[in-house]
């Protein structure tokens, strides 16, 4: 079965990786494609652009672009316009894949006061980045309904140690208000988007992509000072938050959706997770 992995950065090479090793033929198409893993195969594509052919033996269509800024000019080439391409190519070669999934993020969902969510809830996206995600997504649907969202939470793990570094310098700052936060070893991301594209005979439409354990961004920067043996982080003045640029969500995501689809974390809280990352940087809990 081939596998096209329209966006293969980080999570997408992990996903290739795993794709490959169950025996699936795995293409990843990225702009400097010559990094990859020798098990894909990888074309220097801008998926912005016109798009190569698909191959007509296409099974499974994964867009995992990633965009390289926080703006809405950079969301909209990442995900609406990668996304309208990559469906555009499949139309142009007539190439129907038994399955899509499209990467998106739990940001749609906005602000919840700190209250549980799940895919039943409405998304309301509170920021301009997360709209285009949103618009993304209905495009998907209106153009191909029975393709899967994946909606990650904040994904963590190897390279991906902005909390750990912040921690490290003395930077951090434990909000002066309880914020509940929710993430996703990246290795878990990767083990899910291959679970719904291959393991789930009929799938939802939208997944929320998370770990068990929505956590206080406090408890968590607490955790990892003990972990690193470093100071426990101030907590921030009030009039500090009040001046972050980006709006605070506070909300609690629910994975019971994808729980029940027979998915089992290897990493189900963020202590697992970050343990193993402080691992790999020779960082042993004693």
């Amino acid at each position: 079965m081939t596998v096209l992995m329209a966006g293969c950065g980080d999570l997408g090479t992990e996903a290739g990786l795993r794709f490959a090793a169950a025996g699936h033929r795995v293409l990843g198409w990225r702009r400097h494609p010559q990094n990859l893993p020798a098990a894909i195969e990888g074309s220097a594509v801008d998926l912005t652009q016109a798009l190569p052919p698909v191959p007509p033996e296409t099974r499974i269509v994964v867009v995992a672009a990633a965009a390289s800024q926080r703006t809405v000019e950079a969301y909209q080439a990442a995900y609406v316009d990668v996304l309208t391409n990559v469906l555009d190519a499949l139309d142009r070669d007539d190439v129907r894949p038994a399955r899509i999934l499209f990467i998106s993020s739990t940001a749609v969902y906005g602000d919840s006061g700190g209250g549980y969510i799940d895919e039943s809830t409405a998304a309301e996206p509170t920021t301009a980045t997360a709209r285009v995600l949103r618009t993304a997504e209905e495009l998907l649907h209106a153009r191909q309904p029975d393709a899967v969202v994946l909606r990650l939470a904040g994904i963590y793990g190897p390279g991906r140690t902005m909390l750990i570094n912040q921690v490290r310098k003395g930077t951090a700052r434990r909000p002066d208000q309880p914020q509940f936060t929710n993430r996703i070893h990246r290795d878990d991301a990767a083990a899910a988007i291959v679970h719904l594209t291959t393991g789930v005979t009929e799938p939802a439409n939208t997944y929320i992509g998370a770990d068990d354990c929505p956590a206080e961004l406090g408890e968590v920067l607490s955790f990892l000072a003990a972990e690193l043996g470093q100071r426990m982080p101030p907590k921030e003045a009030g009039a500090a938050s009040a001046t972050n640029a980006a709006p605070r969500a506070n909300k609690r995501c629910s994975n019971a959706l994808l729980r029940s689809t027979g998915f089992e974390l290897a990493y189900p809280s963020y202590r697992e997770g970050y343990r193993a990352v402080l691992a790999g940087q020779g960082i042993h809990h004693s």
